[in-house]
């Protein structure tokens, strides 16, 4: 796929940050004032608040290092970092915003590279898209420091944990800013400062090339999980690899005659089974009294849409799901909740599958998942990565992302733009006669694989190796 984007990190790569701990001190003042005008009045010298800060900051990012959640401000500043003031809490969590502005803004020594500028209208004048990916607190620092910069225009899309949930390595975002700019992973590239958060979450994401930026600043967090493609100390070296990676793409030849550039996959009972349908939520209910409504099923596919569309958390839809069965006591429902997340994690990989995959990549077709699920797609992607044909794949398309499930025709419009392929050069693989009828009604080619007894298709598999035999495919 030719070249298309270039997406920065902004902290360590776009800017330059760093602190002392007599920084902090110094300006400790200004998140008093900040908390003085919310009537809030914290019992801390400048020197406990500064460490009060830090340590809390510290705390919120091993538990997001791990998770990849980015939590609101107000979750942040009083879960984190000022939880022993109980009777302050919905003051703090009115002034968050302002708390993590001024804390990413007062707390560090921020500073563009001064090359950035020129670097930014080089790649311009290459005909590149210019995006930005970014993990932040607040919503308003990235977008104003740029500002301040004098570079924000030359960005689009921005994309940062705070507005979208995720954090980097988490490869969801790094799919979200290619689903902005409309473009498949494996023609963009992405620069970063950090292996185990930038180049990492590129490469789980399928970007073409993930290059490290070095930076000084030392935050004491372990660095590794990741090789880069390319490692550069200036961002001025950023612009012979580009042009080399454009200079590769002109001596690839042009197509090579195949109708079909493209293959969509729905995941589940397609890519991945599940062996055993909810052994651990079955064993919880059974060691209860329980006495579910009449119309559980009704309730339970209503409740299950909503989670699929994104309308309500994963968490919140497993907690309802629970309380269905007539169970409020609240340690009863989180232990069903704690069920109901080990089953979902209960997977197996459909035999052919990985070698399939891998196949068709290397063969030259654009590759995209067109899932319905209410978690983080990212999750299937780690279960794909485990078996290697994780970082395949050119497009992924959520419910959870654009609020709708197949057969929605915004399902497949949105992969087919995505991927800058039109109907007749993309087929659907699918099992469900409805998501098969929809891409049908597309005007994609159909293939169906573990399909259910109604489902209707162009062709019919029973081994998902079987797909490199169908003729137009034209392996």
């Amino acid at each position: 796929m030719p070249l298309k984007a270039v997406f920065f990190d902004m902290g360590g790569t776009i800017e330059t940050y760093r602190y002392t701990r007599e920084y902090r001190i110094q300006n400790a003042a200004v998140l008093r004032d900040c908390l003085r005008r919310a009537d809030i009045e914290l019992d801390l010298e400048d020197e406990q608040l500064a460490d009060t800060v830090t340590r809390g900051i510290a705390a919120y990012h091993h538990w997001n290092l791990e998770t990849m959640i980015e939590l609101p401000t107000s979750e942040i500043w009083t879960k984190y970092i000022f939880s022993q003031y109980p009777n302050d809490q919905k003051k703090i969590a009115a002034i968050g915003e302002e708390l993590a502005f001024l804390y990413e803004t007062r707390f560090y020594i921020r500073e563009m590279r001064p090359e950035i500028p020129k670097v930014l209208e080089k790649i311009r004048q290459l005909g590149l898209k210019i995006g930005c990916i970014s993990n932040t607190q607040s919503l308003t620092q990235v977008p104003l420091s740029m500002q301040e910069y004098g570079i924000q225009d030359y960005f689009d899309p921005i994309v940062l944990s705070s507005k979208y949930g995720r954090r980097k390595p988490d490869a969801a975002i790094f799919y979200q800013a290619a689903r902005l700019a409309n473009l498949p992973t494996s023609s963009c590239v992405y620069v970063g400062d950090k292996l185990n958060r930038d180049i990492l979450g590129a490469q789980r994401a399928g970007y073409r090339a993930a290059v490290q930026i070095h930076h000084q600043y030392d935050d004491g967090e372990k660095d590794g999980g990741a090789t880069p493609d390319a490692a550069i100390k200036n961002m001025l070296d950023l612009i012979p690899f580009l042009e080399g990676q454009i200079q590769k793409d002109g001596s690839i030849p042009c197509g090579n005659g195949r109708k079909i550039k493209a293959i969509f996959f729905d995941a589940g009972d397609v890519l991945y089974y599940r062996p055993e349908k909810n052994p651990n939520f079955t064993r919880f209910l059974e060691s209860r009294s329980v006495t579910p409504p009449s119309d559980i099923y009704q309730q339970h596919m209503e409740i299950k849409d909503l989670a699929y569309q994104g309308k309500i958390r994963r968490h919140v839809y497993f907690e309802r799901l629970v309380r269905l069965y007539g169970i409020q006591d609240k340690q009863a429902v989180a232990e069903g909740v704690d069920a109901l997340s080990q089953d979902e994690n209960l997977v197996g990989i459909f035999e052919g599958v990985p070698d399939t995959i891998n196949t068709l990549k290397t063969s030259g077709f654009l590759l995209a998942i067109i899932t319905d699920t209410a978690m983080p797609f990212s999750k299937k992607l780690s279960w794909f990565d485990e078996h290697g044909f994780g970082r395949v794949w050119d497009v992924v398309i959520s419910s959870k992302e654009l609020g709708v499930r197949k057969p929605s025709p915004s399902m497949y419009q949105e992969a087919l733009s995505q991927a800058g392929v039109t109907p007749e050069e993309a087929i659907f693989v699918g099992h469900k006669k409805s998501e098969l009828d929809g891409a049908k009604a597309m005007g994609m080619k159909t293939i169906a694989f573990n399909y259910d007894q109604d489902a209707i298709a162009d062709v019919y598999i029973h081994n998902f190796c079987d797909l490199l035999k169908v003729p137009f495919l034209e392996m």
